[in-house]
């Protein structure tokens, strides 16, 4: 499997299902999650609570918890299992003003709500009818994939990924839509913002 900066050799922008720009405290917490969260009635849940930087340092959930509830407030378990991915893409980014320009944090069910004409598709992705509308709509703004089984991803995980390139092409084309101030940065300077 590519790491990311592998990934983005000769691309011009990158768009991934992944929290960039870490806030030192659990609260307030970053502008562009609760942003998000307004534009997904019956989805919110999926737009999951980034965590601080200095829980994600922790290598337990009990410890992750623990610091970041210290500062504040809890950290689930779901979003403790996403840490590894969290690490490797906050270490890349926060060493590379490259990568910077070029990787975007995006969230597929903002890109499905937007090709559903701003409205959350809210059957489960995993179960066939939300599959299915997820495909429709992919294939109605021309990114077709028949569901062939790819080694080491869920065929509803690809749909998820095809959503944010269809993002990334927005964002190339200036068209897309950003969560969060426009100047939001974490203290290590990453954006923190959601684009869709």
């Amino acid at each position: 499997m590519k790491t990311l900066a592998e990934a983005c050799e000769g691309l011009s922008i990158l768009a991934v299902d992944m929290p960039i720009g870490l806030m030192d405290e659990p609260i307030p917490g970053r502008a562009c999650e609760p942003e998000a969260r307004a534009l997904l009635p019956g989805k919110a849940s999926s737009v999951f609570p980034t965590p601080c930087r200095p829980a994600l340092a922790c290598t337990t959930h009990a410890a992750a918890n623990a610091a970041s509830r210290k500062l504040g407030k809890g950290l689930n378990q779901q979003t403790f299992h996403l840490f590894p991915k969290m690490r490797e893409i906050d270490e890349l980014m926060r060493g590379s003003r490259t990568l910077r320009r070029i990787v975007y944090e995006a969230h597929p069910e903002l890109a499905f709500a937007r090709m559903n004409g701003g409205k959350p598709v809210l059957a489960k992705k995993r179960k066939p009818e939300g599959f299915a509308e997820r495909q429709r709509l992919l294939t109605k703004h021309d990114f077709k994939w028949k569901a062939a089984p790819l080694t080491g991803a869920a065929r509803d995980d690809v749909l998820d990924a095809i959503a944010v390139c269809r993002t990334a092409t927005l964002i190339a084309a200036g068209t897309a839509t950003r969560l969060g101030p426009v100047r939001a940065r974490d203290s290590c300077g990453l954006p923190m913002n959601i684009w869709f």
